[in-house]
């Protein structure tokens, strides 16, 4: 008896840290593989709140078709680092059409995030590489989501599964970040690991 309570206990322990380690695989993939978009506003006063939105667009469709074509994020990475000022001047376009003497500026760096909910998928919190756009003094609330892989431009949850997919996220990430049933309990983890990470930063 006692040797099949020391076999199931195995098992149980290989099982847990099998799923540990998907946790971080997926974490590390989630970190390695996404470059997020983080738009700040000047203020929170509502014109510049929607000044935000309309850099964001404006960004978001200057970038959407040549980034649709890099398949790696490494590549991702450099071209948004060599096309920096392109994207100031996309932002610094928008702000002059609507008459704001404000500039943003543009830069890629290594931010920490809390959770988001999107409108068909979550992200973790922790710390990603960003595409960060910053109107006038960045004083006011942001934006940010995810400009490459483009998982934030599919209205769907069907678009967002087949950008995840090729994106290389494999089916249980890709359920765990749609909110998928069953895998609520992976995405608290992902995030837990990811909200570590940024305790970790700030220290």
């Amino acid at each position: 008896m006692r040797k099949y309570w020391n076999r199931i206990g195995i098992c149980l322990i290989t099982a847990v840290l099998f799923w540990v380690g998907g946790l971080i695989a997926d974490r590390q993939l989630l970190r390695q593989e996404l470059v997020r978009l983080h738009v700040v506003a000047a203020s929170d006063s509502e014109e510049d709140q929607r000044l935000k939105l309309r850099v964001r667009d404006a960004i978001l469709e200057s970038l959407q078709s040549d980034m649709e074509k890099l398949t790696d994020v490494e590549a991702a990475k450099a071209y948004l680092l060599e096309n920096l000022p392109k994207i100031e001047g996309v932002a610094n376009r928008v702000l002059r059409e609507a008459g704001c003497t404000d500039l943003a500026a543009a830069s890629l760096v290594v931010e920490e995030f809390s959770t988001r909910v999107y409108d068909t998928f979550s992200l973790p919190a922790g710390i990603y590489d960003t595409l960060r756009i910053t109107i006038g003094e960045g004083e006011g609330h942001n934006w940010w989501c995810v400009v490459f892989p483009s998982l934030c431009l599919p209205a769907t949850a069907e678009g967002f599964a087949e950008a995840a997919s090729c994106a290389g996220f494999p089916e249980e990430l890709t359920a765990a970040l749609e909110g998928g049933e069953g895998y609520e309990i992976r995405f608290y983890f992902l995030d837990l690991i990811g909200r570590i990470e940024n305790l970790l930063r700030e220290e």
